[in-house]
């Protein structure tokens, strides 16, 4: 299906309101990626309140603007994963430990359960770390991190 020919806006109440070209309305639809980490530009679902897809795109770049920019407006609240900077300190080398660490969102802590909360994402210098409190931070390239940073992350590792 051809998206150039869709609208998408926002209803009085927030929601998503999509008007595919055969004229038919969706209402309250809930932007996905397909590949959130390994191609993140790429394969979004366009899902219904049933949770059936309603539309997808290939790329974002497919999109007409205005569409583009709500999706990625609504993709960056649901996928809300910070990107750790720095290690402050880990409370312990054992787990769980607390962390206190600096994200691209400001200065945090939290609890790390287990050793396999930290995990490798494609190739061996990005890793996603599942905190207790059940928020996913991302650390893009860990060859970034400041030495005392990789120093007490490869503990973990």
């Amino acid at each position: 299906m051809s998206t150039s020919n869709i609208s998408l806006q926002r209803d009085s109440h927030g929601r998503l309101v999509l008007t595919l070209a055969d004229g038919s309305e969706h209402v309250g639809v809930q932007p996905v990626r397909a590949f959130p980490i390994g191609a993140p530009d790429e394969g979004i679902s366009l899902l219904g309140q049933d949770g059936h897809e309603r539309l997808w795109v290939d790329r974002l770049t497919d999109l007409p603007a205005g569409v583009r920019a709500l999706v990625e407006e609504e993709l960056a609240v649901r996928e809300f994963s910070p990107e750790i900077t720095r290690i402050v300190s880990v409370s312990s080398f054992s787990t769980p430990s607390t962390w206190q660490v600096v994200t691209d969102r400001g200065d945090t802590q939290f609890t790390l359960k287990a050793e396999e909360d930290i995990r490798r994402l494609a190739g061996r210098t990005r890793l996603m770390v599942a905190s207790a409190e059940g928020v996913q931070y991302r650390i893009a390239d860990t060859r970034a991190l400041d030495r005392h940073s990789l120093r007490l992350l490869e503990r973990f590792l």
